[in-house]
C-alpha cells in the first residue's frame, strides 16, 4: 500500500514534535531491534491479501502462545550478548579442566567475570528462543513463521547449547563451566547468535503487534475480494483519544464520496483520521479500533489535512493546497483503489473563491469511482448543487448551543450542517470582552 510522508504526518502515525502518535501507542516491543523492525513494518503496509492474512494468522498464534513467546528475553539480555562480542576479551582456552579454568580466572579476572555474567544472559536468550521455537510443534504455522522457527531450531541444535538451556539460573557456574561455555560462545556461536538476535527482532515486532491488538481490544478486520473500493465499519473510533465516540460508515463505488460538514471542534477531523488510521492498521495485518470492519484491499491512502505554507520557497498556503490536490488527482488517475481524505478544502483563500474551487474539484473527483473520498468543509452551501449526484452521501456533526455554551455529541448524522459558530467561540473564550476593554 502506498502512503506518502504527508499522509503519515496527517494521520499522526509517527511522532512529529510533541504530538503523541500511533506508533508509540502501539509499540510493545521489548528490544531496540524489535522496535526497528516494527518501524519498518509501519513504513511498509502490505499490498497483498496473502501477506495481510499471513500476518493476521501469526498474531493469532502469538496470542494463543503468549506465555511461550520468549519471556526470558529482554533488551538487556540482547545488549549484554552484543557487548560480549564487541568487547576485546582475551582468548578463552579450549581446555576446561579445573586447573586450566582456575588459571584463566586468576590471570584474566576481568574477562572471566564478564564471561560468567554474559553466559547467564546467553542462557536466558537460548531458553527464550527454544520456547518460541516449540510453538511450531503445537499448531500449523504460516510459511514465513515456520521457516524462522525451523531456523531457530537448527541454530540451537548443539549439545552445549542444550546443556546451557537446561541449567537452572540460580545455580552458580563453576570455573570449568564458565570456560567451557565461554569458549563455545566466543569461538563457535557468534554468527549464529547474531543471526538469532536478528530473528528475535522480527518475532518481537510481531509480538508487539499481537499484544497491542489484545491490550487495546482491537478487532481483526475481514478482507474480501472486491472489484471496487469497499469499507464497512461498525463502532469505529480514534485510537489516540482517551474517551472516543464511535462511528459507523459504509462506502463502495455506488456511494464513494462523503461530504462532511459541521462546526469547528465538532469532530470532523477526528473522524477523517479515524478512518485513515483503521485502513492503515488493517493493511499491516493488525487489529483495528472498531467493533467490526470489513474491507477490500486498497492500493494507497492520500490525505490533505495539515497543509502548510513554505516561507523559504515563498509559497502560500493556498498554493500548497492546490499543489496537493493536483498531485492527488495525478496519483488517483491510475484507476487503482485509493482512500482520499480531505479536511477543509481551500482554507487558504476567501469564501467565494473557495466555494468555486471546491465545487470544481468535488465535481471532478466524484466521477472517479475507483477511489473513496471523505471531504470535510465549512462551505455547506455547495452541498445543494451536489445532491443530484447519486454516489455522494451527506454527513454532519451536530453542535448544540445553550446560552453561550457549545455542546458537542460527536455523533455522525445524515444531512448537511449549516452551523457557523466562529463568533460564538470567539465570545465564549473572552476575546470580545478583551477587545471591548482595550
Amino acid at each position: 500500500m502506498q502512503i506518502d510522508q504527508t499522509t503519515y504526518a496527517d494521520l499522526s502515525v509517527f511522532e512529529t514534535g510533541d504530538e503523541f502518535c500511533l506508533f508509540n501507542k502501539l509499540d510493545q516491543t521489548r528490544t531496540v531491534g524489535g522496535r526497528t523492525q516494527l518501524y519498518q513494518i509501519f513504513n511498509q503496509p502490505f499490498s497483498s491479501l496473502e501477506k495481510i492474512r499471513e500476518t493476521q494468522q501469526i498474531l493469532s498464534i502469538i496470542l494463543r502462545n503468549e506465555s511461550a513467546w520468549g519471556t526470558s528475553i529482554s533488551n538487556g539480555t540482547v545488549m549484554v550478548m552484543e557487548r560480549f562480542y564487541d568487547t576485546p576479551i582475551d582468548k578463552i582456552p579450549l581446555g576446561y579442566d579445573p586447573v586450566s579454568a582456575r588459571m584463566y580466572k586468576l590471570l584474566h579476572t576481568p574477562d572471566y567475570s564478564l564471561t560468567r555474567y554474559s553466559i547467564g544472559h546467553f542462557a536466558d536468550f537460548i531458553r527464550g528462543m527454544k520456547s518460541i521455537a516449540s510453538v511450531a510443534g503445537t499448531e500449523p504455522c504460516p510459511p514465513v513463521l515456520a521457516a524462522l522457527l525451523q531456523r531457530v531450531e537448527g541454530l540451537l541444535n548443539h549439545e552445549i547449547l542444550v546443556s546451557l538451556a537446561k541449567r537452572k539460573s540460580e545455580i552458580k557456574l563453576s570455573p570449568s563451566e564458565v570456560v567451557q561455555y565461554g569458549y563455545f560462545i566466543q569461538n563457535r556461536f557468534k554468527s549464529a547468535a547474531l543471526e538469532l538476535i536478528g530473528i528475535f527482532a522480527k518475532l518481537d515486532a510481531w509480538y508487539s503487534m499481537a499484544v497491542a491488538t489484545s491490550q487495546y481490544r482491537l478487532s481483526i478486520p475481514e478482507f474480501i475480494h472486491t472489484e471496487g473500493p469497499f469499507i464497512e465499519v461498525t463502532g469505529l473510533y480514534h485510537l489516540l483519544l482517551t474517551a472516543p465516540v464511535s462511528y459507523d460508515i459504509n462506502m463502495d463505488p455506488e456511494s464513494n464520496f462523503v461530504f462532511l460538514t459541521g462546526a469547528n471542534m465538532a469532530g470532523k477531523s477526528t473522524f477523517i483520521k479515524a478512518v485513515g488510521c483503521a485502513l492503515f492498521l488493517a493493511h499491516l495485518g493488525m487489529g483495528v479500533p472498531a467493533v467490526r470492519m470489513k474491507l477490500g484491499l486498497f492500493d494507497g491512502i492520500l490525505s490533505n489535512i495539515n497543509v502548510v505554507d513554505n516561507l523559504v520557497k515563498g509559497e502560500s498556503y493556498f498554493f500548497n493546497e492546490v499543489q496537493r490536490i493536483r498531485n492527488t488527482i495525478i496519483k488517483i488517475s491510475d484507476h487503482k483503489k485509493w482512500l482520499v481524505l480531505i479536511d477543509e478544502l481551500f482554507k487558504g483563500t476567501n469564501v467565494e473563491d473557495a466555494m468555486k474551487c471546491s465545487s470544481v474539484v468535488i465535481r471532478g473527483l466524484i466521477r472517479i469511482k475507483t477511489s473513496l473520498f471523505i471531504l470535510s468543509t465549512h462551505l455547506y452551501e455547495i452541498g445543494e448543487e451536489l445532491k443530484p449526484f447519486p454516489n455522494i452521501s451527506f454527513k454532519y456533526f451536530e453542535t448544540n448551543v445553550k446560552g453561550d455554551q457549545l455542546e458537542f455529541n460527536y455523533q455522525l448524522k445524515d444531512g448537511i450542517s449549516n452551523d457557523r459558530l466562529g463568533y460564538l467561540i470567539l465570545k465564549r473564550e473572552g476575546v470580545v470582552d478583551l477587545l471591548d476593554k482595550t
